[in-house]
């Protein structure tokens, strides 16, 4: 067992779609009605894994995979050809439902975007700096991964260029902590998370604009 599948939890797959744009790259979100998980804010397609998506003997990133391809097809109508590894994110604890999602680079297998009324107020493409810039407008809403994850990809020049930055999928265990102004949130490498003094893995989420500290 990874030290990602260490905690016992229900998992997820999430893609995290790309297209080339004459700028570099765009990122398929799409936005959550308002009510239920992540109400309101824009996303990358997924969802939970279900029964249908495991196979035996794989693990629970290969069922994550495919539960992220199962729901791209339902929720934007997309049938996408390949996964990349990306990350895995273990949220914190005492939050009321907790999730080990993995999330998947897949380049835009082409065709109009359908999505699903029950499930998508809204699908657009965003560069991730346009995306990053949106929710520090308040036009849009991220979740703090979803953030972390267009701030990484920032600067690509292309989907082929995304995908070959990748390396063996990053695993981000989420902690918090409130400040006077917002929230702090952080992981293995930060001094909070026991890294050395100084150290720095951490998004800063305080009004107006998010920024991420890194060493």
């Amino acid at each position: 067992m990874s030290s990602a599948e260490s905690d016992d939890l229900p998992v997820a797959g999430t893609a995290v779609v790309l297209r080339d744009a004459p700028g570099g790259i765009e990122a398929l979100l799409l936005r959550r009605p308002d009510r239920g998980s992540f109400a309101g804010a824009w996303v990358f397609p997924g969802g939970m894994v279900e029964p249908g998506d495991r196979v035996d003997g794989a693990g629970e990133q290969e069922d994550a995979g495919r539960a992220a391809v199962r729901e791209t097809a339902e929720e934007a109508g997309l049938e996408l050809e390949r996964l990349v590894p990306l990350s895995c994110w273990v949220p914190p604890a005492g939050i009321p439902k907790r999730v080990r999602t993995w999330f998947f680079l897949a380049a835009d297998p082409g065709g109009a975007l359908r999505p699903a009324p029950d499930e998508v107020v809204e699908a657009r493409w965003f560069a991730p700096e346009s995306a990053l810039a949106a929710r520090d407008a308040g036009e849009i809403v991220l979740m703090p991964p979803t953030w972390r994850t267009l701030h990484a990809l920032r600067g690509a020049a292309g989907v082929e260029d995304a995908l070959a930055r990748t390396g063996d999928p990053a695993v981000f265990r989420t902690r918090m902590q409130a400040t006077t102004t917002g929230t702090l949130f952080f992981w293995d490498g930060d001094e909070l998370a026991g890294a050395a003094a100084g150290a720095r893995e951490r998004l800063v989420a305080e009004a107006p604009a998010w920024r991420f500290e890194g060493s």
